[in-house]
């Protein structure tokens, strides 16, 4: 490495899209158990929306620029790290600092890239699948034949969980806001898609027998539908709030139900937390991927300069799938 300093874009104060701001930064150092990565694309998600409005500060030590993903390769390596090597393609989950054209990262957090797949793919993959894999399998406990809720069936994560949930055997319900998203969920392999402008996915799943497992990032008003949705022994995993957090529920159908009200958010959790889920989707997953069997849904691509413009795509929900920003390409 030669270089000192890069190109980042920052939060110069909290607010909507226009507050993003490219500026000149310098390149981190990596740590005790880091690596560096020249960073080629990185994903656009939803948390770092919130972190621009100041609705989700960093955690401690991390950087303050947004971005919790993003592929490419390694340029240099920290202390104590023995399982990574530069010249390393990888994608990998981050602390935060995805946004620019290096960030460091634990080396326990990255993934190789999977076969035959193109960086800008590969940046689609860490914040999604960690996300979902924690939560739907190694939390929710989802088994083949289970009936399966997924909300936001066209987001990113929701075009992951069908994937998923389809690849280990279960049945796949999806919500989505247009009879095109609806397309979308089938093509991924739902089983049936419900556009929640038009039908009561209520109705739908208790037509069924009731959900097994429902993954919602909606909140609000959902809460108390889902549990109504869910089976006997349904697992309600809740992994955001789009529509606040706070609900009244009546917990007596709950307990009759037996049913489990679960959740997490992933940033927060602990670098081994992290780690096992890496672990876990390196085993059971990757290959999945490497076959090329399942894959990311990708909506557009910005130039890093035009995070505003990519911030602005991703509010307005007209996407299906994935956004990333073009750091360097590759």
């Amino acid at each position: 490495m030669t270089r000192t300093t890069m190109r980042a874009v920052e939060i110069s104060e909290p607010g909507g899209p226009e507050v993003l701001r490219p500026v000149e930064r310098p390149v981190p150092d990596p740590g005790q158990g880091q690596v560096l990565i020249r960073v080629a694309y990185a994903g656009v998600n939803r948390p770092d929306a919130l972190q621009r409005a100041g609705a989700y500060a960093p955690p401690p030590g991390a950087s303050d620029l947004p971005g919790l993903e993003a592929s490419g390769e390694i340029v240099a390596v920290g202390p104590g790290v023995d399982d990574r090597a530069v010249g390393d393609r990888v994608c990998a989950l981050l602390p935060g600092g995805g946004y620019a054209e290096y960030v460091v990262t634990p080396a326990v957090h990255c993934l190789p890239v999977p076969q035959g797949m193109a960086l800008k793919e590969a940046a689609c993959l860490p914040e999604t699948f960690f996300t979902v894999w924690s939560n739907v399998f190694m939390r929710g406990g989802l088994e083949a034949g289970e009936r399966f809720l997924v909300h936001g069936g066209s987001s990113g994560i929701g075009t992951t969980a069908i994937q998923l949930g389809h690849a280990f055997g279960a049945r796949v319900f999806a919500t989505a806001g247009s009879d095109e998203k609806c397309v979308a969920c089938l093509n991924l392999g739902a089983e049936r898609a419900i556009n929640y402008r038009s039908e009561d996915f209520v109705e739908v799943l208790k037509a069924e027998g009731g959900a097994n497992l429902i993954l919602d990032m909606v909140g609000g008003d959902y809460i108390a539908r889902n549990l109504r949705a869910l089976a006997e022994e349904g697992r309600l995993v809740q992994i955001a709030f789009l529509q606040g957090s706070k609900a009244e529920i009546n917990f007596a159908p709950v307990m009759l139900k037996r049913q489990t009200i679960t959740g997490t958010t992933l940033r927060p959790q602990s670098d081994l937390a992290k780690a096992r889920i890496a672990a876990s989707l390196r085993e059971t997953v990757w290959p999945l991927l490497d076959a090329g069997r399942i894959g990311p849904v990708m909506d557009s691509e910005f130039a890093l300069e035009d995070a505003a413009e990519a911030h602005a795509r991703m509010e307005s929900s007209a996407h299906i799938g994935k956004i990333v920003l073009r750091a360097s390409g590759g």
